[in-house]
């Protein structure tokens, strides 16, 4: 990247839209200015900058700021003066502030994840294009009663915070969808008891695996398939080793207790046990191996779409297709349920598709278990019922051939704003598999 930098102080990089700096940098590089009628996106992440430069709004096309894992205290407050700025990325910074002047106004996607946050401004509810918010990985107790007037937020990330309970403030919010508070004092008890129960079941020795080939890789953890020495003979499994501590969903912990206490079900990439004594102390999880013929039904939200699956181009599902994949994520859902959790992403690009009408939902890195409040749970899974609901959106527009009208019905009913009135996923799998 120090080329980069060269090359930008050489005046060669003019009418960028895009800027990528990582060059140890401590202070801002004024040479930026002179992209200032063009650049769009600017990632300044894994440097050493403490703060930003009060003239920092003279970048009135900026759209995207990234300064992860550079040592702020403080979000900078002169975020708040850039007309443009909708995307902003913090993660690991030691942060401890966040004012209400660093809040730019068209606020979009916010990602605070993995600081030492204990409060946000009452103003973060004052941002009405606010869609992801991500602040896992702080010291929240609570959040502003302002932000139920957050009526675009979609995609919420509280897991490994000090939350006793969920913020009533979001638990009427009509568009919130993916929703992830594993690994907080609110649920703390009942995550041991499942890690406890899962360790009494099975752990798998690393010395009992033969890794092999790199199969993917996800936000929280690269996945290998492996050749497990079994108790009951050799098998063919795959094995998710996390990457750290701490991921934009919440802990590996977290994802280990959702996955073990998920259960087997004909479409859901089973967990076979936690990884043990690996001599680096990686934690990790044992799943079942999915044949070849499965690949990525989508890629993850872009820039641009923010809470959007993005598709290729040519994906096109038959009408039969769209029936049978529809039922059995629903079965899925509604059995992930009636377990006492929820998925917390349940997008496309955590579903793996045979070409066909087979899938397969995994990924547990946003699951959280269900809170024993009966009226609390129901909502939680009316708001998966809406991510459902778009699932099947998305399917119906890439349809190759008509679709009955009820198809459109429920991914329509699925997704009102009235959240009482969605139906859960169990009468969901109900009404389409009769």
């Amino acid at each position: 990247m120090t080329d980069t930098l060269a090359r930008l102080r050489a005046g060669e990089l003019a009418g960028a839209t895009r800027l990528t700096l990582r060059a140890d940098l401590t202070e801002f590089p004024e040479e930026i200015y002179a992209l200032a009628d063009s650049l769009e996106i600017l990632d300044l992440s894994g440097n050493r900058l403490r703060s930003l430069p009060a003239d920092l709004g003279r970048l009135h096309r900026l759209r995207i700021l990234f300064c992860s894992n550079n040592p702020f205290s403080e979000l900078p407050e002169v975020l708040g003066t850039l007309p443009n700025l909708e995307m902003i990325g913090f993660k690991a910074c030691a942060l401890e502030r966040v004012s209400a002047a660093a809040l730019p106004p068209r606020l979009r996607w916010l990602i605070l994840t993995d600081n030492r946050i204990a409060e946000v401004p009452t103003a973060l509810g004052e941002r009405p294009a606010l869609q992801k918010l991500m602040l896992a990985g702080n010291r929240l107790q609570a959040l502003p009663a302002s932000m139920a007037d957050l009526h675009q937020l979609e995609l919420l990330r509280l897991s490994a915070n000090r939350f006793t309970a969920l913020p009533p403030a979001i638990l009427d919010l009509p568009r919130l969808t993916w929703l992830a508070y594993g690994d907080n004092p609110l649920g703390a008890a009942r995550e041991r008891a499942v890690r406890a129960e899962a360790g009494r079941q099975q752990r798998i020795a690393w010395s009992d695996l033969a890794l092999g080939e790199r199969l993917g890789e996800g936000a929280s953890g690269i996945i290998h398939q492996a050749r497990w020495q079994s108790p009951s003979g050799p098998r063919e499994v795959a094995v998710k080793l996390f990457k750290g501590s701490m991921t934009s969903d919440g802990t590996p912990e977290s994802e280990s207790a959702a996955s073990l206490s998920a259960g087997t079900h004909p479409w859901l990439i089973g967990a076979l046990g936690d990884l043990a004594e690996h001599p680096e102390q990686r934690s990790g999880l044992v799943l079942e191996l999915v044949e070849p013929a499965f690949g990525n039904l989508a890629g993850p939200p872009s820039f641009i779409t923010c809470s959007r699956d993005v598709y290729p181009e040519d994906t096109r599902f038959s009408a039969a297709a769209v029936q049978g994949m529809a039922g059995g994520m629903a079965s899925a859902l509604a059995h992930l349920h009636a377990r006492g959790l929820v998925h917390g992403d349940f997008y496309a690009h955590n579903i793996l598709w045979d070409g066909g009408a087979r899938c397969l939902l995994g990924d547990f890195g946003g699951a959280s278990l269900l809170p024993e409040d009966t009226r609390q749970a129901a909502r939680l899974q009316r708001f998966e019922s809406r991510a459902f609901g778009i699932l099947l959106e998305e399917w119906l527009a890439r349809c190759s051939e008509p679709v009955g009208a009820d198809l459109v019905a429920l991914a329509e009913e699925c997704q009102q704003s009235t959240l009482d009135a969605r139906p859960l996923l169990a009468e969901v799998a109900r009404r389409l598999q009769s």
